[in-house]
């Protein structure tokens, strides 16, 4: 493991323990050239997953890509970080179990929309509003209706 602080090879793990969720391993680490430490995660390498996009072009399904939404989404909310990477880590733990080689983008659209729902009314519909794409006022007020239902 590289160091990130001097790029120096000689790291080594002075500490090892289950991350909260328990499905990773977090090394705690001390760079032997410059004695900085930092923190690793160490996660199962799962199956290569495929989105299917709206036009049906199909991509590698990258996590970051659910983080930027979601950040969006909940950008000055009073939603911790622990909260949202939890939220994050349920989303793709849901969308890993469904244990396809394939998604549609779509699916994961709905299934980030049922945790932001849970999570935050305003938040889901930031989101909504961009992944649906409103195109007028009266679609963005259909989906408040069903919010305040």
């Amino acid at each position: 493991m590289k160091c990130p602080f001097c790029g120096s090879d000689s790291t080594r793990v002075i500490d090892s323990r289950p991350a909260d969720d328990n499905s990773s391993i977090r090394r705690r680490r001390i760079c032997d050239e410059c004695n900085k430490r930092f923190t690793t995660y160490e996660k199962v390498e799962t199956i290569p997953l495929v989105v299917v996009k709206k036009d049906n072009n199909r991509e590698l399904y990258k996590r970051s890509k659910i983080e930027d939404g979601v950040y969006r989404a909940c950008h000055k909310r009073p939603i911790s970080q622990e909260c949202v990477t939890k939220m994050i880590d349920d989303i793709e733990t849901e969308i890993f179990n469904k244990e396809e080689k394939e998604v549609r983008s779509s699916d994961i659209g709905n299934i980030v929309m049922s945790h932001l729902k849970d999570l935050d009314p305003v938040a889901y519909v930031r989101f909504a509003s961009v992944y649906r794409e409103f195109k007028d006022v009266n679609t963005f007020m259909e989906e408040l209706k069903k919010v305040l239902e």
